[in-house]
């Protein structure tokens, strides 16, 4: 996850500083969510739906002509999975991931977190006997969304122990890497793969640069732009090309940079210069926060609700309703149920900073499911679809459902806490 680490010259509230921020990101994705939901139900929601809509790119290449909101999703949001993958690498080398043992728990209880929500939505729509086509968005309920989840914590939780926020961290990088596999593998029909070999070609390139010349890319800051972003921006080509969605390209290239200069260190708590990919994570996680996370959101969130009626059709939706359950329900009996099982019957054990009940609210905090969702949504029925926009607002209902709950569990046990560590009792050394 990203770190709200400062270098020296950077500390004092700079504005560079607050846009790296976790709870940044979930501001201005609210913020853009609302604004995109504002325009779309108002007067101005021709104007709105025309910007989604209009096509930009050279005509004449294969591949780069798009509507706005497809580069959003299918462009833009590379750069969030490239974030994405400089932080699940930097896991598995050197952090919570790296310890089999440690991560045991938050592991399994990520995949009851994509499991239960899955089947939760795969029965809603299977009971009501509807179309078909509505159960390809079985995966939408799956996500947890990151910068929402960490910012309710921040908001509500600022007391808590430390090893609260740090299981939901771990639990959102695996539910990350399971979202990233689901739309790997089954959102790809075909595969073509002169293209995939060619991606392959430049994804060594880009190992082999930064690995030979890591500290190079360290100190010359415009090396990344100039060297590092054409290669990337060609391998995102290919990989579209190939017929895998193109914000894999961005996973993959963050998989390729190296975590560690010499010998292991958690960087979680080290100078965010330790390695290249915390460096790059560093550098680029206020465009993710500030730009790429907002223009997404603003693209996606819009739907026309229509009034009472479209409420009340969404509501009528299985699909909708399937995402609300998934998100309410099924993410607190998925993740609470595997981690649950995980300490009674294995050798595995919760952190005893913090109890049961505690787990509990996390979990319904882990059922804010957003950017992800939203993009799993236009995958499984396609932008414009009545199922896509059922979708939308059962994403949005459902993620603001599970955040209020999460919000009333989480604040009375943060209220507990906080007077634990006036009272002198760091609750962070209980265990």
């Amino acid at each position: 996850m990203s770190t709200d680490t400062q270098t020296p010259s950077e500390s004092g509230g700079s504005t560079l500083s607050f846009l790296r921020k976790d709870t940044t990101g979930g501001l201005f994705l609210l913020i853009a969510t609302v604004l995109a939901l504002v325009l779309a139900n108002s007067p101005w929601s021709d104007f709105y739906f025309g910007l989604r809509d209009a096509e930009v790119g050279p005509g004449d290449v294969a591949g780069l002509q798009h509507t706005v909101g497809h580069w959003a999703a299918d462009g833009l949001l590379a750069v969030f999975f490239f974030l994405t993958g400089l932080e699940l690498k930097a896991e598995f080398v050197d952090g919570e991931l790296h310890n089999i043992r440690k991560a045991i728990l938050p592991v399994v209880a990520a995949a009851g977190g994509v499991l239960v929500p899955a089947l939760i939505f795969l029965g809603v729509n299977l009971a009501s006997r509807g179309e078909p086509t509505a159960l390809h968005g079985w995966a939408i309920p799956t996500a947890t969304d990151i910068a929402f989840a960490v910012s309710v914590l921040a908001v509500v939780g600022s007391s808590l122990p430390v090893a609260m926020r740090t299981f939901l961290l771990t639990l959102a990088v695996v539910d990350d890497l399971i979202a990233i596999a689901i739309i790997a593998f089954v959102y790809t029909e075909s595969v073509k793969f002169p293209f995939l070999i060619g991606a392959a070609v430049l994804l060594a390139l880009f190992w082999f640069l930064t690995h030979k010349y890591m500290t190079w890319f360290m100190d010359k800051h415009w090396a990344a732009w100039v060297i590092l972003l054409p290669i990337g921006l060609v391998t995102w080509w290919l990989v579209y090309e190939s017929g895998i969605h193109a914000t894999i390209a961005g996973v993959l290239l963050g998989f390729m940079v190296p975590v560690l200069k010499e010998k292991p260190r958690i960087i979680r708590e080290e100078d965010p210069r330790l390695g290249l990919a915390p460096a790059l994570e560093y550098r680029f996680r206020p465009l993710s926060n500030a730009v790429v996370i907002p223009v997404f959101a603003f693209f996606s969130a819009g739907v026309a609700a229509g009034g009472l009626s479209g409420i009340k059709d969404a509501a009528m939706d299985p699909v909708a309703l399937g995402i609300v359950a998934g998100l309410v329900l099924g993410k607190p009996i998925g993740i609470f149920g595997a981690a649950w099982l995980m300490d009674r019957f294995t050798s595995a054990e919760k952190d005893k900073d913090y109890t049961w009940l505690d787990m509990l609210g996390m979990t319904f905090v882990a059922g804010i499911g957003f950017t992800v969702s939203l993009l799993v949504a236009e995958l499984s029925f396609g932008e414009g679809s009545p199922h896509s926009d059922h979708a939308k607002v059962g994403i949005l209902c459902g993620s603001l459902l599970a955040a209020a709950i999460g919000a009333a569990f989480v604040a009375p046990r943060n209220a507990k806490y906080k007077a634990m560590r006036a009272a002198g009792n760091d609750p962070d050394t209980l265990d």
